[in-house]
């Protein structure tokens, strides 16, 4: 085996591999394995759509037997057993115990897939081309949700994607008190702001790749309202941070509100391909056969989400998502409080955390020295200046103590590095 072979034959753009060089062969729960039988443990959780972990045994027995009966493979949108089942599961499971009536519209593969259904469905419920989205925000790299995404990183000048998009501050932007959701409701209310009405705003409730930045309860409370008042549909996307990442199975659950359109992609396949919009009856406005695609029948992934399903069946689940969150952040206050000149702030929620340095490059090489040392971990934030804890949910005991061992010694070797250059 080679890992040459892929910077021979494989495009440029590829990524992950550049920050963990090696090739994976096996995996299961919160535990990789390479080719050379070295072990890693992950805190990357497949960028979020690992929520429910490697193979875990539920989702590879369903599909075995469904794969050994000769089950559907793709059928596009015909009806299927498959989506029979899943649907009534997400139904009866997640919907209608958090009473949310909506919809699904299954869009496909990826999430991208669905933030584009999403804005292209209220653009023409709406009759009105403007959408709003926030500072550092991420939604994907097809032209209309790049539309949406803040990083610059991901933009040129004649990809031409910024027509029709506003962009706000998120919540906590600025560093003092200031209210983004205020300075809105008063460009609205004037009719001399510039700021034409919009279709739709869309935000993450947490931005993971901008660099887990928490909304508040407050803030989200009054972004619903203002949707409201002006007759403005609320898309959330809760791609990478829904499926159970904060503690409930919908981010949003903890600020009461039911926004109008909700994508979901990542875990709800359990990493395989998969991506719905959730939307309220009223705001199904499409004809049929109006935005179609190949890849919305993954039954595979149906079969694959269905028994991840059944997790959530009762609370336990969600508790022990909190307990393990607690830890976390109590681990990554301790470490915050061994390396004050290094690491400036934590913050998170449930299973999704953020080390925060303002020390260029740091967070990168703690994230090259953890793999070295059997630990994956990625960064976030416009400057990779965030290191972002995104393990899968499932995680045990022990492969969370072994990976913080790992990320202490990384830590430590990062800070001997930069002392040592200094010298």
């Amino acid at each position: 085996m080679d890992i040459a072979l892929f910077e021979q034959y494989e495009s440029n753009v590829r990524g992950y591999i550049r920050s963990f060089p090696t090739i994976f062969d096996t995996a299961t729960s919160a535990t990789m394995v390479d080719v050379d039988g070295k072990r890693y443990i992950d805190f990357f959780g497949g960028a979020g759509s690992l929520n429910y972990g490697h193979n875990h045994p539920l989702v590879n027995q369903a599909l075995i037997n469904y794969i050994q009966r000769n089950g559907v493979g793709n059928a596009l949108d015909k009806a299927t057993m498959a989506k029979h089942d899943f649907i009534e599961s997400f139904q009866n499971t997640i919907l209608k115990p958090r009473k949310l009536d909506y919809k699904i519209q299954f869009v496909g593969p990826t999430g991208t897939n669905g933030v584009e259904t999403a804005l292209k469905l209220a653009r023409k419920m709406k009759q009105r081309s403007n959408v709003i989205a926030f500072t550092n925000a991420y939604h994907g790299h097809t032209l209309g949700a790049l539309a949406v995404t803040g990083n610059e990183f991901y933009h040129d000048d004649y990809y031409g994607v910024p027509l029709n998009v506003n962009k706000l501050p998120f919540d906590h932007y600025f560093d003092q008190d200031f209210d983004s959701m205020d300075m809105l409701r008063h460009y609205l209310q004037d009719g001399s702001s510039g700021y034409d009405l919009p279709a739709a705003i869309i935000v993450e409730s947490i931005q993971g790749e901008g660099g887990i930045n928490v909304a508040s309860v407050e803030w989200l409370q009054k972004l619903a309202e203002l949707c409201k008042d002006f007759d403005i549909l609320l898309i959330m996307d809760d791609i990478q941070v829904g499926n159970g990442r904060t503690g409930d199975f919908f981010s949003f659950e903890r600020a009461g509100i039911k926004p109008d359109i909700v994508t979901l992609s990542k875990s709800i396949g359990t990493g395989l391909p998969m991506s719905i919009v959730l939307m309220k009856p009223e705001v199904d406005v499409w004809e049929p056969g109006e935005h179609t695609g190949t890849f919305r029948g993954n039954s595979h992934a149906f079969v694959a989400g269905t028994a991840a399903l059944t997790l959530w069946k009762n609370e336990d689940f969600s508790t022990s998502i909190r307990a393990k969150g607690t830890q976390v952040e109590g681990e990554f206050n301790k470490i915050k409080a061994q390396y004050p000149e290094w690491i400036s702030d934590v913050r998170g929620l449930g299973m999704i955390w953020g080390l925060e340095s303002k020390v260029a490059g740091f967070c990168a090489e703690v994230s090259h020295q953890a793999f070295e040392r059997g630990l994956l971990m990625e960064t976030a934030g416009a400057d990779n200046h965030v290191l972002k804890f995104l393990a899968p949910l499932v995680i045990s005991e022990s492969e969370l103590s072994e990976g913080f061992e790992i990320l202490q010694a990384a830590i430590a070797a990062t800070v001997a590095k930069y002392i040592e250059e200094k010298l």
